[in-house]
């Protein structure tokens, strides 16, 4: 799968801003890639960023959940997020355990699913963040299977392509081609400086509408032709 030489580059610069800021820079830029409903799931996990390993789970499909899951790990690369697309269903693990450990043992990032997920206290012990629509206690046994890895998916309405940088943090989950994803960093540093000025403006006694209308943040920010 496409690789970005820039990964841990792009990780850590993502450590200082929030998906709030590549929101923002999506806008500006006219891309979309804002997934919403996927939150992070146990306290403190910390944001996570990535080059999505994709896998898809479908109620039709006959192949082993647990062993085609692993064979995506195992085909991973260190650094990569796994991304699981189970079509945000509720009610049915998506992820659980030894994933987890594997996932974890083979220097992925951590886990985004669009659906849900056991062991999170596992997960959470193990410090991997991982991210989905909720927590449940059934098996995915007999009630999923594995349709395969390395394919375009969906998070939500996105899609994800393999390569694809994926973004997460306690405010949702952005997606950004990987062509795309330094000017995208670009400008949401930039909206975060911004952000920043305006606050020290107000804390420095200057009133809230002309610390904004000064920076004109509204007019930065918004999508071009709006």
């Amino acid at each position: 799968m496409p690789k970005s030489p820039s990964a841990g580059r792009i990780r850590a610069a993502f450590q200082g801003l929030s998906t709030c800021n590549l929101s923002d820079a999506l806008d500006r830029l006219e891309m979309t890639g804002q997934v919403q409903g996927i939150l992070p799931l146990w306290a403190g996990c910390p944001k996570v960023a990535g080059p999505a390993m994709t896998m898809k789970l479908s109620p039709t499909a006959t192949y082993s959940t647990v062993i085609g899951t692993l064979e995506a790990v195992q085909a991973s690369a260190p650094g990569d997020l796994l991304v699981i697309d189970n079509g945000g269903r509720p009610g049915i693990n998506s992820y659980g355990g030894i994933a987890a450990f594997s996932t974890r043992h083979y220097g992925m990032q951590g886990c985004v699913i669009d659906g849900s997920t056991r062991d999170v206290d596992e997960m959470a012990d193990l410090a991997l963040p991982v991210y989905g629509r909720g927590v449940v206690n059934t098996s995915v046994r007999g009630r999923i299977g594995f349709e395969g890895h390395g394919s375009a998916v969906k998070l939500g309405d996105v899609t994800v392509n393999p390569g694809d940088f994926v973004f997460a943090d306690v405010n949702g989950v952005v997606v950004v081609p990987p062509e795309a994803v330094l000017e995208v960093l670009r400008w949401a540093r930039r909206f975060n400086q911004m952000e920043e000025t305006i606050k020290r403006d107000i804390a420095s006694g200057t009133t809230p509408v002309t610390a904004h209308n000064r920076r004109r943040y509204d007019q930065a920010a918004r999508r071009p032709g709006s």
